[in-house]
């Protein structure tokens, strides 16, 4: 109780918010919004707190998102990406103490808001870019944006879009892939200290503000047609790259 009064209205406020975007986003949405979580929450905490405040949480909301599509994903597509995505979580853990957040920021802002673009003005007509090569380097960059500030979402969408998949094999692709993801920097966030008392603790408080965020995520997805569906999700990637690249600059 000590724990949870040494933060005031506010902190709580925002991180559940930023939880329940997570949530919604993470269940109905591939995960595209929850990115701006970790920068919301580190208003008031350190960002690598609050990181290691999310990724049990993330963890739970897997528990329940991939339940829910796991029937749906594409195999193939999984074997295309995991790889270099454990290969990129590796690197973030190599290069945690060396790395620059706002420069990592900044870049990640830039593809994202190119691509939402590019996206919404072209129609999406990115077909050049579905090979299974650049689902590899997809995998890697999104296994180390998301190991320093669980930003995987934008560099996976950048493969899985151009695909046009049915939205069931969309949404069952990628809730696979980033439980995957944080399942395995589970176990880098231990060794580095960042899995402690006082994290799963302030985590735990969260905990039933992720799962009602997952709720409200499966029945806004079920309410938009396939077209409306990319279209949000391109928006969300206009908005999250474009904070992003305020918070780097």
């Amino acid at each position: 109780m000590e724990l949870i009064q040494s933060f005031d209205l506010a902190f709580w406020l925002l991180a559940a918010f930023g939880v329940l975007l997570m949530g919604i986003s993470k269940s109905g949405f591939a995960g595209g919004v929850g990115v701006i979580t970790v920068p919301l929450m580190s208003i008031y905490i350190g960002p690598i707190q609050a990181a290691a405040i999310m990724l049990p949480l993330l963890i739970l909301m897997d528990i329940f998102s991939v339940r829910a599509w796991w029937r749906y994903k594409r195999t193939d597509l999984l074997q295309h990406m995991l790889p270099g995505a454990v290969l990129g979580i590796f690197i973030g853990y190599l290069l945690f103490d060396y790395l620059n957040d706002d420069i990592l920021r900044v870049l990640l802002g830039f593809l994202s808001i190119s691509f939402a673009l590019w996206g919404l003005l072209k129609g999406a007509q990115l077909g050049r870019f579905t090979s299974p090569r650049v689902g590899q380097v997809a995998g890697t960059v999104a296994g180390f944006t998301s190991f320093l500030a669980h930003a995987g979402g934008p560099p996976m969408n950048f493969y899985l879009l151009p695909l046009k998949l049915p939205r069931e094999q969309f949404l069952g692709t990628a809730v696979v892939f980033l439980a995957a993801v944080n399942f395995v920097k589970l176990f880098a966030y231990s060794a580095l200290g960042q899995i402690n008392t006082e994290n799963l603790t302030l985590g735990l408080v969260l905990a039933p503000v992720a799962w009602i965020g997952i709720r409200l995520g499966l029945i806004i997805q079920k309410r938009l047609n396939d077209q409306l569906f990319y279209r949000i999700i391109l928006i969300m990637l206009l908005i999250v790259g474009t904070k992003l690249l305020i918070d780097g600059i």
